[in-house]
């Protein structure tokens, strides 16, 4: 069954997942400013007569330790606003809906309410949410049978980030993707948002980032980040492995 948060500053959506991917702990906050205290407290009692220089290190020091640690207030331009106030929701909750409007994003897509790392999903309630955290909506069922591990899909895809931008689409590449199932070939929550599609069916999944892609410098994506994808399951295949002397592969029809 979806987890389905009502707020009253939406007449018709609802709040379907609340995401934190990393909070420093309070307490920790506490624990780290009062041994940096104590530490600084007795240095200063042991060097008296520290130059003016030096004392200028110890502060820039102790800015950069605050400030990498989190232990410094956040600027308003960051993004990462600790209120809790109902017309902050709603002003970001606004903004997303501005910039989706900008990037001419499909209708019914689902708004995202994001204040540093702890972000809401905004749906309407035709969307549901299983038991890994992903969301999805089925426009069209489809008919046939489910795809299978060891089995070929055929799909056509357009992928979204939060603020309705379209980062890929195979209609645009002018071909569909294909991929076998239980192969790891795609993020988890992709495959799981296919593997009880049918032959003909449309979907729109949305992906929280524990079942999205890797973050880094070496990959595409920069940050944690809900992704959204409208799929098309085009057709499903049966596979066998061939070989051919040293070769071997699948071959799928």
């Amino acid at each position: 069954m979806p987890m389905i948060l009502s707020s009253p500053l939406l007449s018709k959506p609802s709040f379907l997942s609340y995401s934190r991917v990393g909070i420093f702990s309070t307490q920790k906050k506490k624990n780290a400013f009062c041994c940096l205290s104590h530490s600084l407290k007795d240095n200063g009692v042991q060097n008296r007569y520290v130059s003016h220089q030096e004392g200028n290190s110890s502060r820039r020091f102790l800015l950069f330790l605050l400030v990498s640690s989190g232990l410094s207030p956040t600027l308003s331009s960051s993004g990462k606003t600790k209120s809790k106030n109902p017309y902050d929701e709603k002003r970001l909750l606004e903004q997303n809906k501005r910039r989706q409007k900008e990037n001419n994003a499909p209708d019914d897509f689902p708004n995202f309410i994001r204040e540093g790392f702890e972000v809401k999903v905004v749906a309407s309630e035709d969307y549901k949410k299983s038991d890994s955290g992903l969301v999805y909506r089925d426009y069209e069922v489809g008919k046939g049978d489910c795809p299978k591990a060891g089995q070929q899909v055929t799909f056509h895809y357009i992928g979204y980030n939060e603020s309705g931008r379209r980062i890929d689409s195979t209609y645009i590449q002018g071909a569909p993707a294909r991929i076998r199932m239980g192969t790891n070939a795609v993020v988890p929550g992709f495959e799981e948002g296919i593997r009880d599609m049918r032959p003909g069916g449309k979907r729109r999944i949305i992906i929280p980032p524990e079942l999205g892609p890797p973050v880094g410098p070496s990959t595409f994506f920069s940050s944690k980040q809900f992704e959204v994808f409208d799929i098309e399951l085009l057709s499903i295949q049966n596979c066998q492995r061939r070989t051919i002397a040293f070769y071997s592969d699948f071959v799928c029809n």
